[in-house]
């Protein structure tokens, strides 16, 4: 065992080990191991060595061994309680730190960043050459719009994330605290345990086989009550030391827990620091590149729309103009009246003047047959006239 800075005051004093403050203690073997107590009545098999301690942690065990009664109940009852409840509460404390890490929440975090930059990306528009503009300029307030979001959310992302950041530095700073206190406890514990069986060894091989030897010559009860008393008092303090150990092994286990969550809490930090500084601003430049290609891309469908366009208007104007240079000379050329137009004029000219002549006959005709009907309805008047006369 390595040699302590400061070694911790043993007490019987319950109260007064549970208020004790302890300083940091350099780190104890976890192997460490106090030697089982030679019982007097019967073989036990062989304890191993003692550890050796160093000057200062040897004269503090001298100087606490003469305080053990074991003829004293409370005295075996107290032993080493205050270490322990020391070691129950940081145990507790431990655990307490173990459940309360919310990792998994950074990790959603992380994936909440992949998620919204995944929701930024370029939606094709319909084609066509009318409306182009229009659609151009939609489609880029629309990318705009998915960008200033997307910025929104990340920015939002890193606060939450840098905020995670920093209480994960000060749980790694609270935790190698936790690991100096568990060292100086467990140091605490080895010399209690140290102490307590070499009180058990030096009664048992004393003040034990003194009576044993006495009640033997004297055969008298009270001696060997006496014998038997002290003799479960051995007994109540050896189980109290083995109880001891069994709460110095929760303190040499809760080392590595500490290490492991400092460990978590450490790889969390370090994937938080690389998103920082390395993911996020490479997805903000992305995005940024994102827009100017989007702007590149519609100058070049622009251009392409314009040169379209343009090509369209010179064939459209190409034909008409060549429609119309036509039809004005074939109008330039023709006289002011066609020639169909006065045959068939002079034709309906003759037709009618033929028509009016035979008209005119035949006028004249049905007059030349009116006069000599005339003339004859005449002399019929006549004739029956003076047939009646006479």
């Amino acid at each position: 065992m390595s040699e302590l800075e400061q070694v911790p005051t043993l007490t019987l004093d319950f109260e007064e080990a549970v208020q004790q403050a302890t300083a940091p203690a350099a780190p104890a073997a976890p192997t460490l191991a106090a030697a089982a107590p030679a019982q007097v009545q019967q073989a036990a098999p062989a304890a191993p060595p003692e550890p050796v301690l160093s000057p200062a942690e040897e004269k503090a065990v001298q100087e606490f061994l003469p305080k053990i009664e074991l003829s004293n109940s409370s005295v075996i009852v107290q032993y080493g309680s205050g270490a322990q409840k020391k070691i129950a509460d940081f145990s507790e404390n431990v655990l307490s730190t173990v459940r309360t890490k919310e990792l998994g929440e950074v990790g959603q975090i992380l994936t909440d960043v992949v998620t919204q930059l995944k929701d930024f990306d370029v939606e094709e528009e319909e084609k066509g050459f009318f409306g182009f503009f229009k659609r151009s300029a939609n489609k880029m307030t629309a990318l705009k719009a998915k960008y200033d979001k997307a910025e929104s959310n990340v920015n939002h992302i890193c606060e939450v994330l840098e905020a995670h950041q920093v209480q994960l530095l000060k749980d790694v700073s609270m935790l190698d605290k936790m690991y100096e206190m568990n060292k100086t406890y467990f140091k605490e514990l080895s010399l209690y345990i140290i102490a307590g069986k070499r009180k058990l060894k030096e009664v048992r091989e004393g003040e034990l086989a003194q009576l044993m030897q006495k009640a033997a010559q004297s055969g008298l009860p009270e001696d060997a009550q006496a014998v038997n008393d002290l003799n479960a008092l051995c007994d109540r303090f050896e189980k109290k030391i083995h109880d001891l150990e069994l709460t110095r092994m929760i303190s040499i286990q809760t080392a590595p827990q500490i290490r492991l969550v400092q460990n978590n809490d450490t790889l969390m930090s370090d994937k938080i620091q690389s998103t920082l500084v390395n993911t996020i601003p490479l997805w903000k430049s992305q995005m940024v590149l994102a827009l100017g290609v989007e702007h590149s891309r519609q100058a070049a469908e622009a251009q392409r729309a314009v040169s379209d366009m343009t090509n369209e208007l010179l064939r459209r104007n190409a034909d008409t103009l060549k429609m119309a240079t036509i039809d004005t000379a074939k109008e330039s050329e023709r006289g002011i009246v066609d020639m169909e137009t006065l045959r068939h004029t002079n034709e309906s000219l003759i037709t009618t003047l033929d028509e009016v002549i035979r008209i005119q006959e035949e006028g004249r005709q049905k007059r030349r047959e009116a006069e000599v009907e005339l003339v004859k309805l005449e002399n019929d008047l006549k004739q029956k006239l003076l047939s009646i006369q006479r």
